[in-house]
């Protein structure tokens, strides 16, 4: 059903956007790089986070990873990774295929800068096998997030 809700929310709200379904997994920022034949830093990989007593989903791109410090001092706290269950609970997907659309509840989104460095970024799409292409900008805008700089590229 989760890769139903991104079709819906996408044709609802951004209909020039397509989602690309792949045979084989792509779950893992490696095997959806090689996939779509792009760099590991255009997957935009989403991570779903307890922050004090609320989930919030933080968009980054592949090959970075949070940057505790950096983290802390924008909002005051440390973060904690969901659950799988709770990930499914909160967004709908499964782990592998979590993106900021069509979610089934309000949740706050943040885009970090390092997805600013390319183009165009692929998140999932609802599903381990499915993704879309589009421009970071679009993407922030799609969902009202918010840029912040909490990541560090490796």
């Amino acid at each position: 059903m989760s890769i139903e809700s991104v079709r819906e929310y996408l044709s609802k709200y951004a209909p020039e956007l397509e989602i690309i379904e792949k045979q084989g997994s792509t779950a893992t920022v490696a095997e959806a790089a090689q996939a779509h034949g792009v760099a590991p830093g255009q997957i935009a990989k989403t991570l779903s986070l307890w922050l004090k007593d609320e989930v919030i989903l933080l968009v980054l791109g592949g090959d970075a990873r949070i940057d505790n410090r950096k983290f802390k001092a924008r909002f005051k706290g440390k973060a904690k990774m969901l659950s799988a269950d709770e990930v499914v609970e909160w967004t709908s997907h499964p782990v592998g295929g979590v993106c900021p659309f069509g979610l089934p509840r309000e949740v706050k989104v943040f885009a970090d800068v390092t997805l600013k460095k390319f183009d165009v970024v692929l998140p999932a799409a609802g599903a381990t096998n499915a993704a879309l292409r589009v421009r970071p900008e679009r993407l922030a805008q799609l969902v009202h997030a918010e840029w912040v700089d909490v990541a560090q590229s490796v």
